[in-house]
């Protein structure tokens, strides 16, 4: 995943406008085609953007149709330009990692694709060691911007 940062920034910690946070998320998306297959995991309270930032993750991927949250279905999968794949899980309403077989949690790691993993937490340890981990937050000062730390 190393290829999705700038090299000389491997971690960051940023205040975002919704603006901003689409654009960095667009950016994801369009790096993320040079490196596939490339998980990134999103965490984050509720209404933080973990939706919104993934929706912009797949616009800069390449993906046509709307993005949306797969909370009830757990796992939705898009196609983008040139056959390439998207997956986006919502792990939620997942007790723990034991319920990862049931969603073909080994096949989508295979896949030469992008995955999107809202709530990682949920799968434990297994969240590949090579995944991008952003995390989102409230800023109780100004609700109009989220922190994004990677």
């Amino acid at each position: 995943m190393a290829a999705l940062v700038p090299p000389l920034a491997p971690h960051g910690d940023q205040l975002m406008t919704l603006d901003e946070l689409v654009a960095f998320g667009e950016s994801l998306g369009d790096a993320a085609r040079a490196v596939l297959p490339c998980v990134i995991t999103l965490a984050g309270d509720l209404g933080t953007g973990k939706t919104t930032f993934t929706r912009a993750i797949g616009h800069g991927f390449g993906v046509l149709e709307p993005v949306t949250s797969p909370t009830f279905a757990l796992v939705h999968e898009y196609r983008a330009e040139g056959d390439e794949r998207l997956f986006h899980l919502d792990l939620y309403r997942i007790k723990g990692p034991y319920e990862l077989a049931n969603i073909g949690w080994e096949e989508l790691l295979t896949e030469r694709a992008v995955l999107i993993i809202e709530w990682p937490d949920r799968a434990g340890d297994l969240i590949p060691p090579d995944a991008l981990a952003i995390a989102l937050a409230h800023v109780v000062a100004d609700e109009s911007r989220r922190r994004v730390t990677w």
